[in-house]
């Protein structure tokens, strides 16, 4: 593709969410992926159609981005291929909750895609949040409060919700078969764009000092500006779609609504940095390790 023209960036949302039109991911000029990275910042969420991607071009489109992070602190990745996750219905993986990708450790992934390998016939679309507008929607007396605040996010809590069925049950123990507790701001500081997001997820569990009624009161009330209609963006999904989010300042859900029937899609995500607060401290551990078998931005300052 020649660097010289601009790409065709459509939004689809008014606060979240384009489509690139008519590219090749495989096929991107320096100057043309600038433009996607630019756009990412703007956006938070891009959608690519009809790509007809292979594991290592998938791979290789996301490591322009960084990095790579391994596929999971704790779920083993494709087989022969370690940088991807397997997000597979049919093993019990099923990620209907508001999240932000491995939030848990200390130096979460900064960008996250999604492949969709098997789709049902209806059903299985995936939403995206964006945080920084939910943060300007808090009112002021709000911002304040939640500026000030740090959470305790953990891979042991209710994100993994009671299984329904063996396979279920089984991927909830391989997901804590090690536990990590981090603290991490409530407004997380975005280190490119400057935005401030609002940093609560499936995994935080706990407000630093409060209780776990207190904490989850509190944490409701955030959230509830993050699910905000206008906040969230869907994409429906087609063979071949390419989904590529900031899970730095974004939330993502799998709506369960496809009965018994299959959805595989493939998830590479990008090294990411510790996050920092308002008040310019970083995210700190409490149980684990830095992940480093997951990670290569383990160890940040």
């Amino acid at each position: 593709m020649s660097g010289a023209s601009r790409l065709d960036i459509r939004k689809i949302g008014g606060r979240i969410g384009a489509e690139v039109v008519g590219v090749d991911v495989r096929d991107l000029s320096d100057a043309a992926f600038a433009e996607i990275r630019s756009a990412l910042l703007e956006h938070k969420v891009l959608g690519f159609r009809g790509q007809e991607l292979t594991d290592e071009d998938q791979i290789a489109f996301a490591a322009r981005f960084g990095p790579l992070t391994g596929a999971h602190p704790t779920v083993p990745s494709v087989t022969g291929r370690p940088e991807v996750l397997a997000v597979d219905a049919e093993q019990g993986i099923r990620s209907n909750h508001w999240h932000t990708d491995v939030t848990f450790i200390r130096t979460p992934p900064s960008v996250t895609t999604l492949r969709a390998l098997v789709l049902p016939p209806y059903g299985g679309h995936t939403l995206v949040a964006n945080t920084a507008t939910a943060y300007r929607d808090l009112p002021q007396e709000l911002r304040d409060f939640a500026d000030r605040l740090w959470a305790v996010h953990t891979n042991d809590n209710d994100y993994i919700r009671p299984a329904r069925n063996e396979k279920g049950e089984a991927y909830r123990k391989v997901f804590t078969s090690r536990v990590w507790k981090t603290a991490h701001p409530v407004v997380r500081v975005h280190p490119e764009s400057g935005e401030r997001g609002l940093f609560v997820n499936g995994f935080a569990q706990s407000i630093v000092g409060l209780n776990l009624r207190e904490s989850q009161a509190i944490l409701q009330i955030f959230q509830s500006y993050v699910v905000r209609p206008e906040n969230v963006f869907r994409w429906i999904w087609s063979p071949g779609d390419l989904l590529v989010f900031d899970n730095r300042i974004t939330q993502h859900y799998a709506p369960d609504d496809y009965d018994d029937l299959p959805r595989k899609l493939h998830r590479v995500t990008v090294a990411g940095d510790v996050p920092v607060g308002v008040d310019g401290r970083t995210s700190y551990l409490i149980e684990g390790d830095d992940a480093a078998h997951f990670t290569p931005a383990a160890g940040a300052a």
